[in-house]
């Protein structure tokens, strides 16, 4: 993989939910410290909501960390199908062996066995992830959990965790009972564009790295990604991919196409793309602008008074000096005199060429000379008569229509494209 391109120490985008890795910061901060005070005060039932991969298992796992070995964690993965079977599998959890399968006698267990587990100064907590998977039964049998007490006390912690749809099912008019029942509802959100920096950059750290590995380029179409928010299992996705792609690049870090690759390979739609656009646009102007700077430098050069020669009297044509300057003969006025009358001699012998008048080549003024060679060019062009060729074709063309309708009239053809194809058979 690519940490050792990168000199990280381990993979910083893993989906799993490794405590390590925890943001503490933001909403998951703030709902972390209000579950393990909810819990340690025996409020009993809390639920938590938010998207697809926005951390509530990595929370759940965080929660089972923050609490001491005196309270008992029993964790579900997702919901039983009944509340039968959540009934047996808590009693399971806590060692006991019902006598009989009936609800009431295996809730008539479980209500001792907390009973002595809170004796003991103990307590014990229930957390079931994947919540907004529950059926109406399912919900009533937690309900019913939640109603066992010793007096003020609760003799059960029960933590909900699941998407956003478990807030439309609580709030039908069926389940008013459960949902006045809820100490603590808490939501986690996605995480804005300046929240994605701190937890990409949160992770590069745990792994080992810096945000150097990233560029300037790579931030801003990370941004631009996330401008909507994001989930952390959407930022991993996408860092790991782009890190991929680094790496395919060999690259020392990551910038915006490699980011806008990641987003094409996971199938997301964001404007990094144009972002991509604008960089590279950017970049011609660039060139443009350089180009167009080295131009200005060059025509300098030229302007610059050009020295006369003394024996022809004729200005000598200053040009820049390369690192291995030509003989200096090439660039004299004698020199270029004699080769721009040899063309004006091979022009003049050519068959319709306009006579060349080489008086003006003893001018010694190289842009002069040849402007007059390009109109002289340009007037050679400009008097061809083509009116003949065009009147000709015009009258070639009527007398194919009129050849065609003709036929069309002996053939007794019902229709032009009729007569056309009786033409092309023919």
């Amino acid at each position: 993989m690519y940490t050792q391109h990168f000199n990280l120490q381990k993979l910083p985008f893993e989906n799993v939910p490794d405590p390590e890795f925890f943001y503490d910061q933001g909403d998951h901060a703030r709902i972390r410290k209000q579950i393990s005070g909810s819990l340690q005060s025996g409020r009993g039932l809390i639920v938590v909501t938010g998207p697809i991969g926005s951390g509530k298992t990595t929370l759940s796992q965080m929660i089972k960390a923050d609490f001491p070995e005196n309270i008992k964690v029993i964790w579900m993965a997702e919901p039983p199908a009944n509340s039968i079977d959540l009934y047996l599998f808590l009693a399971q959890e806590l060692g006991l062996h019902p006598m009989s399968p009936e609800k009431t006698f295996v809730m008539r267990d479980i209500r001792n066995a907390l009973l002595e587990i809170n004796a003991a100064g103990q307590k014990c907590l229930i957390i079931i992830d994947e919540s907004h998977l529950m059926s109406d039964d399912v919900i009533n049998g937690i309900r019913l959990l939640n109603n066992l007490e010793e007096g003020s006390i609760k003799l059960i912690q029960l933590l909900l965790l699941g998407q956003e749809e478990l807030l439309e099912m609580i709030n039908r008019p069926a389940l008013e009972p459960f949902k006045q029942r809820i100490a603590a509802l808490e939501t986690l959100g996605r995480l804005n564009s300046d929240a994605t920096k701190k937890y990409i950059q949160h992770r590069l750290k745990i792994a080992g790295g810096s945000r150097e590995l990233i560029s300037d380029t790579g931030w801003e179409a990370l941004a631009i990604a996330f401008q909507a928010g994001g989930t952390p299992r959407t930022i991993n996705s996408l860092c790991d991919r782009a890190f991929g792609v680094a790496f395919e690049r060999e690259k020392s870090s990551v910038d915006a196409h490699d980011i806008y690759e990641a987003t094409q390979r996971l199938g997301l739609r964001t404007d990094v793309f144009h972002y991509i656009i604008s960089l590279k646009s950017q970049e011609r102007k660039n060139r443009e602008a350089h180009a167009t700077s080295h131009q200005e430098s060059t025509a300098a050069a030229y302007q610059e008074p050009s020295p006369v020669n003394t024996e022809t009297g004729i200005p000598e044509v200053k040009v820049p000096v390369p690192e291995t300057p030509p003989p200096a003969s090439e660039y004299t006025a004698p020199y270029f005199k004699q080769n721009t009358k040899q063309a004006a001699h091979i022009s003049a012998t050519k068959p319709g060429n306009m006579p060349y008048d080489d008086s003006r080549m003893h001018l010694g003024d190289p842009a002069t000379i040849y402007e007059d060679i390009a109109n002289e060019i340009k007037a050679k062009y400009t008097q061809r008569n083509l009116r003949v060729p065009i009147a000709f074709l015009l009258i070639s063309l009527a007398s194919l229509a009129v050849r065609i309708l003709f036929f069309c009239h002996q053939t007794d053809s019902t229709g032009f494209s009729d007569c056309l194809i009786d033409l092309f058979n023919f």
